[in-house]
């Protein structure tokens, strides 16, 4: 079924819209949960409190890129969920060490700008994205924006393990170049 066709299903509160977008996403939702939370249970519980904010949402959205929508609920979930479960014990975990990872070339601190920064940041970071080669593209998003581990990325890539994280740190550093060349970092 067409994306168009199950926004439709969920404007008209047709439960089938559930089944059909399960059937659709279902393994993609469940795919950037697992990577996430690295519990089945807990990440089928993301996927099912996905398809009701998709449910509850429908009817002042429409969106146009269905699995880009549901894929960002799902992510969204999944890291509360993470954040919630690790609030005691910091540390460990693909999102912890992500974030790790990307703390030399992303902006810190808080205050009342913030969210003004961190879209900014965001557009920054899309057209830096937008410059590199599909692959390289391809890998950094699957590891920070999926959360997939290095050596599952480095086996869909066809690359082994050290030339994966070798590219990583490569597209970090150009990162970290590219938002201190327009005043970010």
């Amino acid at each position: 079924m067409l994306d168009g066709e199950i926004v439709e299903l969920y404007w008209q509160r047709d439960e089938e819209a559930i089944s059909q977008t399960d059937i659709k996403y279902g393994g993609y939702c469940r795919s950037i949960s697992n990577n996430i939370l690295r519990d089945a249970g807990e990440s089928e519980e993301c996927v099912n409190d996905t398809y009701l904010r998709a449910w509850n949402s429908m009817p002042t959205e429409r969106p146009e890129r269905l699995g880009a929508f549901l894929g960002k609920i799902v992510r969204n979930l999944s890291l509360s969920r993470l954040r919630h479960r690790t609030a005691d014990k910091r540390g460990g975990g693909e999102y912890a060490l992500c974030l790790e990872e990307l703390a030399g070339c992303t902006p810190g601190g808080q205050g009342p700008e913030r969210e003004l920064e961190l879209r900014e940041l965001t557009e920054h970071i899309d057209k830096f994205l937008a410059r590199l080669k599909k692959q390289e593209r391809d890998i950094f998003v699957s590891r920070y924006w999926y959360m997939v581990p290095v050596d599952k990325i480095a086996e869909r890539a066809g690359f082994s393990y050290s030339k994966t994280a070798s590219m990583l740190h490569r597209t970090r550093l150009k990162l970290g170049l590219y938002l201190r060349k327009e005043g970010l970092l």
